[in-house]
Formats: C-alpha cells, structure tokens, sequence
C-alpha cells in the first residue's frame, strides 16, 4: 500500500514546540520576587500595589503569576484605587485568572482601605489612667485561673498602638522574658509602655516579683528612650496601679 504522505500543520507542529502553559503560583516565583517573602523581610510600604493583591489571590492565570496579573489589572484601572473600586465582581472575573472567589477577596480589600480613610488616630483607645487600662483589659483576663502578662504598646498621647500578650503561667506566677517586650515595643514604635497582669487569687498585693518585674522593664525601656507608664494589676473585683502608688 502506498504510503500517503504526512501533511504538516505549522501551527500545530508550533503547539507541540512551544513549552505548555503552566498554572503559576507565587512558590514558582524566584524567591527574591515573592511577594511574601518581600514583605516579611523588608515591610510592606516595600511592596507595590500589585504584590500587595498577589498575596491576597495567592496564584495567577495559566499564563502570568499573581503579580504580573494584579499588574494589568491595575494597568486597566490606570493605577488607580478608586477606579479599581468602581469595577464590579463580575468586571474583575472578566480577567483569565480571577474567579469569584478572587474578585471577592480584591472587592473586601479594597472595602477595608475605603473604610481605614474614614478612622483617624482620635479613634483609638486612650489609657491616660489606671482605671481606663483596667475597664480595657479585665475582659481579656477576668475568670482566669491562671496568670496572663500582657503590655500595651502606646504613643506619646497614650494612644494604644498595639496589645501584646507576653506570657502565660500558672496560678501563682508567669514569667516575662524582658528582651522580647523590648524588642515588640520598637517594632510597634512605641514611646510609652503599660504592663498588665492578672491575679487569679484575687489578691490586690504585689509580689517582690511583680516588683522586681517593674523595675526592671522600667531600666531596660529607659535605655531605648520609652516610658513605662504603670503596672497595673488586674483581679475580678479591682487593681492595683504602681503610678497612682507612687512606685514607678
């Protein structure tokens, strides 16, 4: 029988010759162009818009990475935040990569940067006395049966900036590693500290630890230039404030 000869087709030989399209994740990304990865070692005011979605939505389309797809649609909306806002769920889908489920994650971040413009510094709880720090945090601590240390991260207007819970013990004690509440109270750009803790006695009176506590997170917070305001002591019925007893 006659051999029929073979026909090429070019553009399905090119197909064959041309590497297939992989699903691309942010792990197939060169570790210096992680998004995460970036963002863990260098901040995130170090990201661009685009790394800053990618890490939300985790993975691309079959032909981009997360961040190269974030990059065009924010092409499209000119860079623009509001004008990414206005584009609907079903606009942000149109995108060879974005699902539901990601054009709900993108809509609900941009939602959250919509409703930060609207809170101010004002709108932070103030912890200017012992009393207020005690109202705060008895509902973090109330009905334990065993001791809490937590430190309230505050600016120069007694603002909290962050709420730190240093460590955790048994019924009688629990033991605060001074380095690590220094080393949080730079990283959250404190200038004033409140320590807090709990005793699940009901007891009002300090320990020598407790006092040994406080003076030593006093020296090693004054070093780095950062007030300890008070310690407070937190049972089910009241507290206890080293500044109003004069002991700080």
């Amino acid at each position: 029988m006659e051999q029929q000869p073979i026909i090429e087709d070019d553009e399905f030989r090119d197909e064959l010759e041309t590497e297939p399209f992989r699903h691309v994740s942010m792990k197939d990304i060169d570790l210096d162009s992680r998004p995460r990865e970036k963002l863990e070692e260098f901040g995130a005011e170090k990201l661009t818009k685009a790394e800053l979605f990618a890490i939300l939505i985790g993975s691309g389309s079959t032909k981009k990475n997360a961040t190269e797809l974030m990059e065009e649609v924010l092409s499209d909306a000119e860079d623009n935040l509001a004008l990414l806002e206005r584009q609907d769920i079903q606009d942000l889908m149109s995108y060879n990569g974005i699902g539901k489920a990601k054009a709900i994650t993108i809509k609900a971040a941009l939602e959250l940067g919509r409703r930060r413009l609207n809170e101010s510094v004002s709108d932070l709880p103030t912890f200017s006395t012992a009393d207020l720090v005690y109202k705060y945090m008895r509902a973090f601590v109330m009905n334990l049966t065993h001791e809490q240390s937590w430190a309230l991260m505050l600016n120069n207007s007694a603002k909290l900036l962050k709420r730190v819970k240093l460590s955790e013990g048994g019924r009688t004690g629990t033991v605060v590693d001074v380095r690590i509440l220094c080393k949080k109270a730079i990283l959250a750009e404190a200038t004033c500290v409140v320590l807090v803790h709990n005793h699940p006695s009901g007891s009002l009176r300090p320990s020598r630890d407790d006092d040994n506590l406080t003076q030593a997170v006093k020296a090693a917070l004054n070093t780095l230039d950062i007030r300890l305001l008070d310690h407070v002591i937190v049972t089910d019925g009241g507290y206890y404030s080293y500044s109003e007893m004069g002991k700080i």
